[in-house]
C-alpha cells in the first residue's frame, strides 16, 4: 500500500520568516515517515517557491540557493505539486498539504484559499477564521461582540499617520494615558510592536509600524502577567492545555525577546489559583468557537495586576520552535509532539 504524500510548507514572505524555518524542522522530525511520504516547499523572503531535500537543507540555510521549483497548483483535478528542473517537469499528487507558515502569505487565509481551490486537504484553520485571526483589529470586534474584556484600543491607518503624524499622535493622546502600546493589525512574533511612553516615542512606533501594516492599533499599556492556551480539535470540540506564562527579559516580550534573549522564558504551570486557570480555559474555548477555528490555535492573555483576566490576541498557526508555548503546554498534558502532530493531521481530514 502506498503511503500519503504530505507537502510541508514552510519560510514565506512576512517577517516571521526564520521561524517559520525554526517550526518547520521541529515538524518534519515529528511526522510519522512509516505512514506518510513528505515534500518540502521552502519559500523565500522573495517569494519564490523551491523544492528543498532535507531538513539538514534547512537547519544549514542552504536551501535557499536551490534550483528546483515546487508549485502547488490550483486545479482541482489534478490536486498536485508541480516540479521543475530547467525546462523539465512532474507532477506529484498530494494527499495534504501541511502549511508551516506564520504571519501574512500564510496564517491570513492565503495559501488556505490556495488549498481550497485544490481541494487538498491542509492542516490548521480555514480561509475565514485565518484572514480573522490575522487581522486583529477583526479579532477585536468579535471579542467585543461575545463580551470577553480586552485591551481598549483605537485603529489608525498609514495614509493617515503618513499624511500626518502629528495629528495622529493627537488623536492618541487624546484617548489615552502614556504608556501605550503600538501594533500592526496584521503582524505576528511582536514585528514591529513598540512600548511608547512620550510623544516622541509614539511618533517612533507608529512611522516603524506602518512598515509592516496599512493598519495600526494603538492599545491601552496593561500591567501584568502575560499567559497563553493552546487549543487543539474542532469548532465543536475543542480541547484546552492548561496555562502558561511568558517571562521575557524585556520590557515586553517583543520578536527578539522571544527568540534571541535567553533570559527570557517560557513556563507551563505557573502557580495561577484555579479559578484563573479556568477562566482563561473558558475564554480560550469561546474565542476558539467564535473565530470559527478548526484544528489548532493558541490563545493569549494578559492578567492585570488586579487579578482581571484580558484577551489579547489569537494565533491560528503558533510557532513550534524549541522555546514555543504551544507544543510545551501540550507535552505538560502527556501529548508529545509526535502525537500532536498527527493529530493535527487526523483533524486536516475529518474537517474535509
Amino acid at each position: 500500500m502506498s503511503k500519503q504524500v504530505i507537502a510541508v510548507i514552510f519560510g514565506g514572505q512576512s517577517s516571521e520568516h526564520v521561524v517559520s524555518c525554526m517550526s518547520a524542522i521541529n515538524i518534519i522530525k515529528c511526522i510519522n515517515k512509516e505512514k506518510y511520504d513528505i515534500i518540502l516547499i521552502g519559500i523565500t523572503k522573495e517569494g519564490k517557491w523551491l523544492r528543498v531535500g532535507s531538513v539538514e537543507d534547512i537547519v544549514n540555510e542552504s536551501w535557499r540557493e536551490g534550483k528546483t521549483g515546487a508549485y502547488l497548483l490550483p486545479d482541482a483535478k489534478e490536486k498536485s505539486l508541480l516540479i521543475t528542473e530547467g525546462s523539465e517537469y512532474t507532477k506529484i499528487k498530494l494527499s495534504l498539504v501541511f502549511p508551516v507558515l506564520h504571519g501574512l502569505y500564510g496564517e491570513d487565509g492565503t495559501i488556505q484559499g490556495l488549498c481550497e481551490l485544490a481541494k487538498i486537504p491542509y492542516v490548521g484553520c480555514d480561509v475565514l477564521s485565518s484572514a480573522l485571526s490575522m487581522d486583529k483589529s477583526y479579532t477585536k470586534l468579535i471579542a467585543d461582540r461575545i463580551g470577553i474584556r480586552q485591551a481598549a484600543y483605537k485603529l489608525l491607518h498609514r495614509h493617515k499617520i503618513k499624511k500626518d503624524i502629528i495629528a495622529a499622535i493627537q488623536e492618541v493622546e487624546y484617548r489615552f494615558e502614556y504608556p501605550v502600546f503600538v501594533k500592526p493589525a496584521n503582524a505576528g512574533s511582536s514585528r514591529g510592536v513598540n512600548m511608547a511612553n512620550n510623544a516622541a516615542e509614539l511618533k517612533y512606533a507608529l512611522e516603524e509600524a506602518v512598515l509592516h501594516d496599512k493598519k495600526i492599533l494603538v492599545e491601552e499599556a496593561i500591567v501584568g502577567r502575560e499567559l497563553e492556551c493552546a487549543v487543539l480539535g474542532t469548532k465543536n470540540k475543542p480541547l484546552v492545555s492548561g496555562v502558561g506564562e511568558i517571562l521575557s527579559a524585556g520590557s515586553f516580550y517583543d520578536f527578539d525577546s522571544k527568540y534571541y534573549n535567553a533570559a527570557s522564558k517560557t513556563v507551563v504551570d505557573p502557580g495561577l489559583d484555579e479559578y484563573t486557570v479556568e477562566k482563561i480555559r473558558e475564554y480560550s474555548k469561546l474565542i476558539f468557537k467564535a473565530m470559527d477555528c478548526h484544528g489548532i490555535a493558541r490563545v493569549d492573555f494578559f492578567l492585570s495586576n488586579t487579578g482581571e483576566v484580558i484577551f489579547n490576541e489569537i494565533n491560528t498557526m503558533p510557532g513550534f520552535s524549541n522555546i514555543s508555548m504551544y507544543p510545551m503546554l501540550w507535552e505538560a498534558k502527556g501529548i508529545d509532539k509526535y502525537r500532536l502532530i498527527q493529530s493535527l493531521i487526523d483533524l486536516a481530514y475529518e474537517r474535509e
